[in-house]
């Protein structure tokens, strides 16, 4: 018997570990659906005016909102691309409200061949909703000086950059000219959800432990016979 104690135990311990894992994401599974249905439920909700100025937005993402006013015309180009298109920019204006805030409006995409196009001020009224992305990092590299192409959305440098407020709306309708640029508005198709693959990697990952563990037990039985 005692030939069987060590590969039984580390059988069972090897698989009790891999289905906690398994369980582990299941629960990470329901608790994503809820977040992704929340956010959900606020982008869904009626527009609002921009929040006091001042205000940190981080708190209020995904919120929509209405802005009236116009672009002025400065603007700034964010490496990017849309499937069915091709290479093309996100571009970031800055834009004045008709109480005179300047804030950060993310238009949209625009292919790589019209980004060279004039835009100039122009008005609008957007519907949009706040968003603070995530997108750099220590590896992210700086904007190109010769090109002025930037490679994330960086909503503090962006500020600074333009002369706005750290508020970034990302279009979701424009009324007025559109310039060529196309909304993309926010919505939860970007936000990965794979907890449930890794979940079904876990529980069979369990279950080959289990056969190598019965297989190992076999072998054992054979050998003392």
């Amino acid at each position: 018997m005692r030939r069987y104690v060590f590969p039984l135990l580390l059988g069972l311990i090897g698989c009790a570990i891999l289905v906690s894992l398994g369980v582990w994401q299941i629960e990470r599974l329901h608790w994503k659906q809820a977040m992704l249905a929340a956010i959900e439920a606020r982008i869904g909700a009626d527009p609002q005016e921009l929040p006091p100025e001042g205000t940190d937005t981080r708190a209020l993402k995904y919120t929509p909102v209405r802005l009236m006013g116009a672009t002025t015309g400065a603007e700034i180009r964010v490496l990017s691309g849309e499937k069915g298109t091709g290479p093309g920019f996100e571009v970031i204006a800055a834009f004045e409200t008709g109480d005179g805030r300047h804030v950060l409006l993310d238009r949209g995409f625009i292919a790589e061949e019209r980004a060279g196009d004039p835009r100039p001020a122009t008005a609008m009224i957007v519907t949009g909703t706040l968003h603070w992305p995530e997108e750099t990092d220590a590896y992210t590299p700086a904007p190109d000086a010769k090109t002025g192409i930037w490679f994330a959305r960086d909503v503090p440098a962006m500020a600074v950059a333009l002369g706005t407020e750290p508020v970034l709306v990302v279009a979701r309708t424009v009324q007025g000219d559109a310039q060529g640029v196309m909304p993309r508005p926010l919505g939860t198709e970007g936000i990965p959800n794979d907890h449930l693959e890794y979940a079904i990697t876990w529980f069979l990952l369990a279950i080959v432990w289990a056969g190598m563990t019965a297989f190992l037990l076999w072998r054992i039985r054979r050998g003392r016979n």
